[in-house]
């Protein structure tokens, strides 16, 4: 059984290298038309003015912008854009009072603390904290309209405008429409996919994609009790995860299927676009437990795209709500969050209030956006925005060489705006380099800009990066185990409540069928532990893009990491064999397991990273050898143990 060997990519071979997202045709045509509309509109009624706050508020919708069901989407969307709209009216009413470089200061400080405390507490906490400070800053220094307090309520006015452009047309009627009926689709893909790549080197990366669609449509599926399931999307959800559960087992015995077998996931997914139908699952004998469990896994799907009803065995619990604060606005990490934003602003402040700039307001606007805490490595996107923004500058010049009129500018912008969605998915760089000529732009169509203006934003976004790596990052006192080893704690946590599950003796009572009964919590536990697992793995793959020291503590947390993966596989293994081959769990077995589990959580609340190999078998399990105590021994060789 060879180790697994440490990555030979270089730190920054991996910041630079950009992801491959599809290129998202709709977002990218809506963002378009969303922000060209209100300027065009300003355009003819000669109000550019109220139309420029239009066009950004527009631009702030289309950041935030999914392919979500409406009500999801319009509550993501309202959410950022009204907290946009009150750092907006905050700025104004500065601007609007000629408030002084101190008053200025304490009031962006002030404002920064409460974005940074919020951005702290989940995903739409993030959007909406960055929004309330870049707004906060791009009020207290653009062009007032007319009257002053309209730039506010003209930011709504064009996120509503974006929002209902993404409304469907015929989502009762055409299944394909509706983003869940997509989303589960694209699930039962990447299961064939995994199936398909069992038993080989690419299983691992397969199954981390089918990981990442099941957190997708779990966040996009309506609660039990408060929206009716008129497609009976949730039924096709829980047999999904049934079938994962049982592909992810045969993944870590290296144990292939037929490919006919391979191929009926497909097939599912075709039927779930149309909005159901009949799909057949060949007879291929399975003769292991865990091919006992995919096949019936996958009849299970089959009834369930059909319509018929079948029992799943899937706890009745909702999934987690997508939209729960994470944390509290007010606990420890949000407040540390805050004061570590403030910081960063309040010397910001000072060094343009002694170092005056063109535009002051450039310099908190970029240190919000580099400070978002959800979008990586702060070190990363200290040095992609000062480099991005050289680009975009370089991009702004050679647009404004050939486009100089109004509706010339308002036609860049549009541009701009529509490689948005794509950028944002692809490198947080390249992102930059499109947003600094779409801020340019508006900026220039709102009077206050001229091209030979444009050059100074590179010394604001790098005096910006310099700050942020300064008092954010290399004197900040959280250090990188502070991000990379919680995570970790955390997935340990989650796998030994889904061992728990599993090796529970009362799990073993028979139906009247003769067949184990499955616990009710089992499935949903397993995709907690696979959400724990991927938000780990998440934050050591951004630590292996930075440099040292962060990049070399990520490199040595990385085989637990692995390992914890597969003691994931192992117990899907072992719950098959449980169900299926009547295996009755071993305390001994389990108990090794535990303290495996119990030791890697104390090295990570004591920064102690195993120094073991992990291990990767390339060879089939023998089934009738327990799961568990082959994962027992992984984790032993690497926690060192003789």
């Amino acid at each position: 059984m060879p180790a697994n060997k440490p990555t030979q990519t270089t730190w920054w071979a991996r910041a630079v290298r950009p992801a491959r997202p599809p290129v998202p045709v709709g977002a990218m045509v809506r963002a378009a038309v969303g922000m060209a509309v209100p300027l065009v509109v300003g355009l003819l009624l000669h109000r550019l003015d109220l139309g420029v706050f239009a066009g950004l508020g527009a631009m702030h919708a289309t950041m935030n912008d999914r392919a979500e069901p409406v009500g999801l989407r319009a509550a993501r969307i309202g959410s950022a854009v009204t907290a946009s709209a009150l750092g907006m009216l905050i700025g104004t009413t500065l601007q609007h009072v000629h408030a002084g470089a101190l008053a200025l200061a304490v009031g962006l400080t002030l404002t920064a603390f409460g974005s940074g405390a919020l951005s702290a507490t989940g995903p739409r906490g993030s959007a909406a904290g960055m929004l309330l400070l870049v707004s906060t800053a791009l009020g207290s220094g653009m062009p007032l309209p007319t009257p002053w307090w309209a730039a506010a309520p003209m930011m709504l006015v064009g996120a509503a405008f974006v929002v209902l452009l993404g409304l469907p047309a015929g989502a009762h009627t055409r299944p394909a429409s509706d983003p869940r009926n997509r989303a589960l689709a694209a699930v039962y893909e990447a299961l064939g996919r995994t199936l398909a790549d069992l038993g080989t080197a690419r299983g691992a990366a397969s199954r981390r994609v089918l990981t990442a669609r099941l957190n997708q449509v779990q966040d996009l599926l309506p609660e039990r009790g408060r929206t009716t399931d008129r497609r009976g999307l949730r039924p096709m959800y829980e047999a999904a995860l049934a079938a994962t559960e049982a592909a992810t087992g045969l993944l870590w015995a290296w144990r292939p299927v037929p490919p006919e077998v391979a191929e009926v996931p497909g097939r599912l997914a075709r039927a779930v676009r149309r909005g159901g139908g009949e799909v057949t699952v060949p007879d291929w004998r399975p003769d292991t437990p865990s091919r006992q469990a995919l096949d019936a896994a996958l009849r299970a799907a089959a009834d369930t795209v059909a319509g018929r009803p079948t029992r799943i065995g899937t706890a009745p619990a909702p999934p987690p709500d997508p939209w729960r604060l994470r944390g509290a606005p007010l606990s420890g990490p949000s407040l540390r969050y805050g004061l570590r934003v403030a910081l960063c602003i309040a010397a910001g402040s000072a060094v343009t209030a002694n170092y005056p700039l063109s535009k002051s307001y450039w310099v908190p606007m970029t240190i919000a956006f580099v400070l978002k805490p959800d979008l990586g490595s702060v070190f990363l996107r200290a040095v992609s925005r000062a480099v991005g923004t050289v680009l975009g500058v370089v991009v702004t010049a050679a647009l404004l060489s050939v486009a100089t009129g109004e509706w010339a500018l308002t036609a860049v912008a549009a541009g701009c705006v529509a490689l948005l969605p794509y950028a944002t998915a692809a490198h947080y760089g390249l992102n930059t380099v499109v947003m600094t000529p779409m801020a340019l732009v508006l900026l220039q169509l709102g009077g206050q800009s001229g091209a030979a203006e444009f050059w100074p934003r590179v010394l604001d976004s790098v005096l910006a990066s310099v700050i942020v790596l300064l008092f954010g990052y290399l004197l900040w006192p959280e250090r990188p185990r502070h991000r990379i080893e919680p995570r970790l704690v955390a997935a340990t946590t989650a796998l030994r409540a889904y061992l728990d599950a599993v090796t529970d003796q009362r799990t073993e009572q028979r139906t009247e069928h003769g067949h184990p009964s499955d616990h009710t919590a089992q499935v949903w536990l397993r995709r907690t532990a696979y959400r724990s697992l991927a938000d780990a793995r998440r934050e050591v793959r951004q630590g292996l893009a930075e440099p040292p020291p962060t990049g070399r503590l990520a490199e040595q947390w990385l085989p637990a990491t692995a390992a914890l993966e597969r003691l994931g596989g192992a117990v899907a293994a072992f719950a098959a064999q449980v169900r299926y081959g009547g295996r009755v769990p071993d305390p001994a077995e389990t108990g090794r397991v535990h303290r495996a589990l119990d030791e890697l959580t104390a090295a990570a609340r004591e920064h102690r990273p195993p120094t073991g190999p992990s291990l990767r078998p390339n060879a089939p399990h023998d089934p009738a050898l327990s799961a568990l105590g082959r994962a027992a021994d992984e984790l032993e060789v690497l926690l060192g143990r003789p």
